[in-house]
């Protein structure tokens, strides 16, 4: 599926939660909860949005979901100690 597709595809949905995996160009990509990679243009993205933030897209643009990153990001830390400990 073509980029364009995709983004259209995102841009019909009510909302959508992904996190960034990383940044390829002119786009994001990000993981959506059911663990499909998807290509999200940077200009949806605010500024300042980076790899491991999660964001909630709607319509033609997104924002980040700030409670949701900080959770994700401590439950990695909390397995990457646990991992470290063993």
């Amino acid at each position: 599926m073509g980029n364009g597709k995709i983004n259209e595809k995102i841009r019909r949905c009510r909302a959508l939660k992904a996190v960034i995996d990383r940044f390829e160009g002119n786009y994001a990509v990000c993981e959506t909860d059911n663990k499909k990679m998807i290509n999200v243009a940077k200009s949806m993205i605010p500024p300042g949005a980076m790899e491991g933030d999660v964001l909630i897209i709607n319509g033609i643009n997104a924002i980040i979901d700030i409670e949701e990153t900080k959770r994700l990001k401590s439950k990695a830390k909390t397995l990457m100690e646990d991992v470290w400990e063993k």
